[in-house]
């Protein structure tokens, strides 16, 4: 469910400024036509109910979703139609929808999902300069978190030379357990294809001036740019999440949020 075409947050590595979506203006966003009684109609035509996903090409808590509140009557059709959520986004606007997020939780699954790629604010505003400053947006983890809301963090993509180091991933890992996060699911690099090569390229030329020959000289013309010291990083990775008790596995997470999920409804009954 894409509500919005486009996206404000700027983020220098974004995927779907990648040619093959073949999205004009990228930078501005634009509310569908007629989105909401088309996901309205959509769902009631559908025999078994399920999740919904959301925010996989356009955040959906962009800045203009403050007044638009498209997102927001979407997710008044999930619950009237009593279906499930699950939203990726960068965007703090999410605490505003707590409420309706655990009416949603009332009779469906609930999965918030906060995309933290920085744990330096700093940083996070160099590579992604129109999202929420990460602090911000640990912060509304915490608050989803406070509402009984299953949540965590997409730490992907870390990018090479710039965010794969155990500093930047330690700290984003003791930050999610100080927030309460349930996982963190990460990927250790990045894609890089038309459209969003030369765009990313030009971006680091701009913000971390040198760094483009690194890229040309490792990875060439390559799709999955994978950080060298991945294999170093997930061991690292592995051990902190570990001891913070945070779950980062696929099937760990969905078998934690299942069981989770059930034992709530159950005491529901």
């Amino acid at each position: 469910m894409n509500i919005y075409r486009g996206c404000n947050h700027g983020c220098i590595y974004c995927d779907s400024r990648s040619a093959c979506y073949g999205i004009e203006r990228f930078d501005t966003v634009r509310a569908k036509r007629d989105a909401l009684w088309l996901i309205d109609r959509e769902l009631a035509a559908k025999q078994k109910k399920g999740v919904v996903a959301t925010g996989s090409m356009s955040d959906p808590y962009n800045p203009y979703e403050k007044q638009e509140q498209l997102t927001r009557g979407a997710l008044e059709i999930l619950a009237r139609r009593r279906f499930g959520v699950a939203i990726a986004t960068k965007g703090t606007l999410i605490v505003r929808d707590i409420p309706l997020l655990q009416q949603i939780r009332a009779h469906a699954p609930v999965l918030c999902k906060l995309t933290i790629t920085a744990a330096d604010d700093a940083l996070s505003q160099k590579v992604e300069p129109g999202a929420p400053p990460s602090c911000a947006r640990f912060e509304a983890l915490h608050a989803l978190r406070q509402a009984g809301l299953y949540a965590g963090i997409l730490l992907m993509p870390v990018l090479p030379f710039i965010e794969d180091n155990q500093e930047n991933i330690g700290t984003i890992i003791s930050l999610a357990a100080q927030a309460g996060a349930n996982f963190i699911y990460p990927a250790f690099g990045m894609t890089l294809r038309q459209g969003q090569r030369e765009y990313y390229y030009a971006q680091l030329d701009a913000r971390f001036p040198g760094l483009r020959g690194r890229y040309v000289r490792r990875f060439g013309a390559q799709y999955e740019c994978a950080s060298p010291r991945a294999k170093t990083l997930w061991q690292f990775f592995k051990k902190q999440c570990d001891a913070a008790g945070i779950a980062y596995r696929m099937d760990e997470i969905v078998r934690q949020y299942r069981s989770g999920y059930h034992a709530e409804q159950t005491a529901l009954l």
